[in-house]
């Protein structure tokens, strides 16, 4: 008796299309990636694409009363009120000269913080040091606002007591209106500089090593190692983030300076954003504020775009 050959039922050509359909819809159409991505999307959109909307007060003399769509249009009229009031220049330039000061001072010590702890050989000491550096950027602003106070009080501070013990006249840190860019800046190094140099230490841990032991073997020392072998593997992180720090150069914080500003200090304190809040919610001129706030995001905007379009001509990186 032979064997009878086995034949396989050929599927219905619908079937295998529904399948084909099926998987192309599951590998296109991953719901649980849109379902993860739904409550930051609506917060995004709600919290940050909606109030955008608000924009059109600073062409309006808004009242609450009558809402954003029925308030009389003033066109560029608080435009030229804040670029003809006495005070906008003084304030334009506290902004900037706070904002070129931190760039100056913000941005490349954290990246030298980060070479320094990479080279450092006693992984006990790093990390020890990478702690002390990191730990302050858990303290809220006002708690460092309110140590800077306490430790700079022109009687009973820490640093004028150790001024007296060494034969000098106690400084007035809070009362001298010179000082104030100083203490902003140097405070928020301190309290930002292990944070900042996070990204550039894991953009050193992938700097390729055969390039570090070819160095060696050609007889680079430390120095030119770092220059030659460190900082061109980490040049792109670098320049995308000079393009990020260099666009919020105007855009200077509103919280620090406002704890830190006093009737003293107020001369170089001034800047864009407590002016938009004096304004605004103190004294209720909705549309001027308005149009102080549009400005410096313009002027953001714009600082952005240039600084990418500069690095990405020399450089070729850059973010779009």
């Amino acid at each position: 008796m032979s064997k009878q050959s086995q034949t396989a039922v050929p599927a219905p050509a619908g079937d295998s299309g529904k399948k084909r359909k099926k998987k192309k819809l599951g590998t296109s159409y991953n719901w649980q990636f849109w379902a993860i991505i739904a409550l930051p999307m609506i917060y995004a959109f709600i919290f940050a694409y909606v109030p955008m909307g608000g924009i059109i007060m600073a062409f309006e003399n808004y009242s609450p009363r009558k809402g954003i769509f029925h308030s009389q249009w003033v066109g560029l009229r608080y435009f030229r009120q804040f670029f003809t009031t006495p005070s906008s220049s003084r304030i334009i330039i506290n902004t900037l000269r706070l904002g070129i000061y931190s760039l100056l001072v913000n941005f490349p010590l954290p990246i030298i913080l980060a070479i320094c702890l990479n080279e450092m050989r006693s992984q006990k000491y790093k990390k020890f040091i990478q702690m002390v550096t990191y730990a302050p950027y858990f303290i809220s602003t006002v708690v460092l606002v309110g140590m800077m106070m306490k430790s700079m009080d022109l009687r009973t501070g820490i640093f004028n007591t150790v001024l007296k013990a060494l034969g000098f006249q106690p400084v007035n840190f809070f009362g001298d209106a010179s000082l104030f860019p100083s203490l902003y800046v140097w405070s928020t190094l301190w309290q930002t500089a292990g944070y900042s140099s996070i990204i550039y230490i894991a953009a050193l841990a992938g700097v390729n090593p055969e390039l570090q032991e070819a160095a060696i073997v050609d007889g680079a020392s430390r120095i030119q190692r770092i220059l030659h072998v460190d900082l061109p593997s980490i040049a792109p992180t670098i320049i995308t983030m000079l393009i990020f720090n260099s666009a919020s150069v105007i855009n200077i914080g509103f919280d620090k300076v406002y704890l830190m500003q006093n009737d003293i200090n107020r001369s170089t304190s001034e800047v864009i954003s407590t002016f938009v809040y004096k304004v605004g919610l103190t004294q209720g001129d909705f549309g001027f504020s308005t149009a102080a706030g549009l400005f410096q995001s313009a002027i953001s905007f714009g600082l952005l775009v240039l600084v990418n379009f500069i690095c990405k001509r020399l450089t070729d990186t850059s973010l779009w």
